[in-house]
C-alpha cells in the first residue's frame, strides 16, 4: 500500500522533467498567472479528468467537482467558486459536465439508503420526480438513465442562471454563457446537450432578479 503511495511522488517528478524537456519556463510561467476562459462544474468520479478529455493545460480550466456535478443552491463550496470563477477570474464559459453510468444519479433513481450521501441524493431525486412521466416512460434501464443524466444536467445548467451572481454578472458584464454537456467513458466522446444560456431572456419567472448588483 505504502508503495502504491509513493508511485504518486515519482510520477509527478517523472511530469515535471517532461514539462521542462519541453519548455524550460513552463512553471515559471504557470506560477505567475491565472486566466482561464472556463469554470467546469462536473463529477467528482476519477474517471472524468476535466483537462485531459478536453485536451487542456494547467491554468486553462478553473474546475469544481461535486457528486453528480450538482448545482445546489445552500452549497456554500459551489458557491463560492462560482463567484471567484466569475467576479474575479471573469471567466467567459461555465461548463456543467455530467457522464453515463454516474454512480450519483444510478443511486438516485433507486429506493435504498446510502447514508449521509442520501441528503445529497435528494436534490436529484426532485429532478427525477419533475421529469418522472418523461423517463418513467423509458422502457430500457440503461437508457433511462442516460436520459436522466442528461436531463439532470440541463436541470443544473438552469440552476445557475437563476443565481444572483450570474444574472449581476450578465446585466453588468454580458457574460458568462453556461453550458451542458455529457461524456460518454465508452468512447470518450463528449456531448453537447445545446442547452445554451447566456443572458436574461433564458431566465423564467420567480427567478429573474430585477435588481442587478454591479
Amino acid at each position: 500500500m505504502q508503495q502504491s503511495y509513493l508511485k504518486l511522488l515519482d510520477n509527478n517528478k517523472v511530469w515535471v522533467k517532461e514539462k521542462l524537456a519541453n519548455n524550460p519556463n513552463y512553471f515559471l510561467k504557470l506560477s505567475q498567472l491565472q486566466a482561464p476562459d472556463y469554470l467546469w462544474i462536473g463529477c467528482s468520479d476519477s474517471r472524468v479528468p476535466a483537462n485531459e478529455i478536453t485536451g487542456t493545460e494547467p491554468g486553462e480550466v478553473f474546475v469544481h467537482r461535486n457528486i453528480a456535478n450538482m448545482v445546489v443552491h445552500t452549497d456554500m463550496n459551489m458557491l463560492s467558486v462560482l463567484d471567484y470563477a466569475v467576479n474575479v477570474l471573469h471567466v467567459k464559459h461555465v461548463i456543467v459536465c455530467g457522464h453515463y453510468g454516474c454512480g450519483g444519479v444510478l443511486a438516485a433513481m433507486g429506493n435504498h439508503q446510502f447514508g449521509l450521501i442520501d441528503n445529497w441524493l435528494r436534490h436529484i431525486k426532485d429532478g427525477y420526480d419533475k421529469h418522472r412521466t418523461e423517463l418513467d416512460a423509458i422502457t430500457y434501464n440503461t437508457e433511462r438513465a442516460n436520459r436522466f443524466v442528461e436531463i439532470s444536467v440541463m436541470e443544473q445548467v438552469h440552476h445557475l442562471s437563476q443565481t444572483s451572481i450570474i444574472q449581476n454578472s450578465w446585466k453588468n458584464h454580458k457574460r458568462p454563457s453556461i453550458h451542458g454537456w455529457v461524456y460518454d467513458l465508452k468512447t470518450g466522446i463528449i456531448k453537447d446537450l445545446n442547452v445554451l444560456m447566456d443572458g436574461m431572456e433564458d431566465v423564467s419567472g420567480v427567478y429573474k432578479f430585477d435588481d442587478a448588483k454591479s
